[in-house]
């Protein structure tokens, strides 16, 4: 529920959305009904971002945008949608420029899903995240440090962003509520040329 708009307040504190990840030219995929476009004004070195969302095709895909159209690409629980993980990664990158960003959230799989399978939450989702376990409760869990590897990307940070999570509401969605995050944020850079 609106995790858009809860990153927005954290990263608003963070000089690096404002200096690095959030400069130029963004899209934003899966970014209906809360886009990161109505934060321009925040982050001023942002100059546009284009929302992409269902109806303007796959986001696995991400036909008819030219290669290194972006300098970054943000994905705020999306790739859990995905059919292929990997493949779109690889459009991700394709269609950001050479040295800009990708940045990424995604939901964990232990704050999020809670040991349910599928999930009890949102019956779209077709895979679960952690940021590295050698064994998963999950039958389709996805180290994203696995993710970072086979890609050989550059790591800018990988945080587990557990904001105002609460242990006594462990069983219920808690990003239902207007405050908790329970999600994993990466960040990571395109190789140059």
């Amino acid at each position: 529920m609106h995790e858009q708009s809860k990153a927005a307040k954290r990263r608003f504190y963070d000089g690096s959305f404002h200096a690095r990840f959030f400069t130029g030219e963004g899209i934003d995929i899966g970014g209906k009904p809360d886009p990161l476009a109505r934060y321009i004004g925040l982050f001023a070195g942002m100059k546009s971002v284009k929302t992409w969302d269902i109806k303007d095709g796959d986001a696995q895909f991400l036909t008819g945008i030219k290669d290194e159209s972006y300098d970054f690409l943000m994905a705020s629980h999306s790739l859990e949608h995905m059919v292929d993980v990997m493949e779109s990664l690889r459009n991700w990158l394709r269609i950001v420029k050479p040295g800009g960003y990708l940045i990424i959230t995604v939901p964990d799989e232990d704050l999020y899903e809670m040991g349910y399978w599928p999930s009890k939450w949102n019956g779209d989702h077709k895979h679960t995240f952690t940021i590295y376990k050698e064994k998963s409760w999950s039958p389709v869990s996805i180290n994203i440090f696995d993710l970072i590897v086979e890609l050989k990307l550059e790591v800018e940070r990988i945080v587990l962003v557990n904001d105002f999570f609460l242990e006594e509401f462990r069983g219920i969605d808690q990003t239902m509520m207007p405050s908790a995050e329970c999600s994993i944020e990466f960040i990571v850079k395109k190789e140059m040329g």
